[in-house]
């Protein structure tokens, strides 16, 4: 059976559905060349695994496959407005207001953000690693989201698994990027960027309501259920997180 995170805030919502995959080591693909759902093409296991992959998710949550529409992810701020299904290359973020169509990003330590706003059927999804973040995917998504009719008020937000505060250090040329009180200098030896806090003020920052946000607590590096490449390196598949409007 393979397992999947269905955010509670979106339970609240009844035209949204939004799912987030676990690494399923040992219960799908066990002898695979990366063991269990890995989604990403990028690695290290060939197009076929993958494919099976795909198909195995889609068929457990009786999903079209052939419906979605995925960023080939660069660690840009690249966003693109789709209405139909297909791989758009060099891109971080979609936004769509297209009921049927789920749009979905894949990370292994990156968080992914996926907002939507039912009232108005619009939604997004954002690939946010520290590139992304600092380059303002999470605001200009929301902008592009606007122009679609939302409205930040009535966003609700889930924000992935993905490494934490305590993992996520970085050298100083990252470590500039951010504001300083998302830059914890005091407890390492090398700067660590709390990009989970960074997110959320980038999302109330625009107007959303905080008790919209759900943000796991879960960092992806400490946890063996999630894929991280800081921990994996070339042995680290991608989990999926998918949103659509119906």
């Amino acid at each position: 059976m393979i397992k999947i995170y269905s955010p509670e805030i979106f339970k609240e919502t009844d035209n949204v559905q939004c799912v987030f995959t676990e690494a399923n080591r040992t219960t799908v693909n066990e002898n695979g060349a990366i063991p269990g759902l890995n989604l990403g093409y990028n690695t290290s296991a060939g197009d076929d695994e993958i494919d099976k992959n795909f198909s195995d998710l889609f068929a457990s949550l009786d999903w079209d496959q052939n419906q979605i529409a995925l960023a080939e992810q660069v660690h840009g701020a690249h966003i693109e407005t789709v209405n139909k299904p297909g791989t758009r290359p060099s891109t971080d973020g979609l936004v769509t207001n297209v009921t049927g169509l789920p749009i979905g990003i894949r990370v292994a330590d990156c968080a992914a953000v996926l907002i939507a706003d039912p009232v108005q059927k619009v939604a997004g999804a954002f690939h946010a690693g520290w590139k992304g973040a600092a380059s303002d995917i999470i605001p200009n998504g929301i902008d592009r989201m606007v122009q679609l009719g939302a409205k930040p008020g009535s966003m609700y937000v889930f924000i992935s698994p993905c490494i934490s505060e305590e993992n996520f250090e970085v050298g100083e040329e990252v470590a500039v990027r951010f504001p300083e009180k998302f830059v914890n200098r005091i407890n390492f030896k090398k700067p660590h960027i709390d990009l989970k806090g960074f997110i959320i003020d980038q999302l109330i920052q625009k107007g959303v309501d905080t008790n919209n946000i759900e943000c796991s607590s879960s960092c992806t590096m400490e946890d063996d259920i999630y894929y991280s490449y800081r921990r994996e390196r070339d042995r680290a598949g991608r989990m999926l997180a998918m949103i659509k409007l119906i």
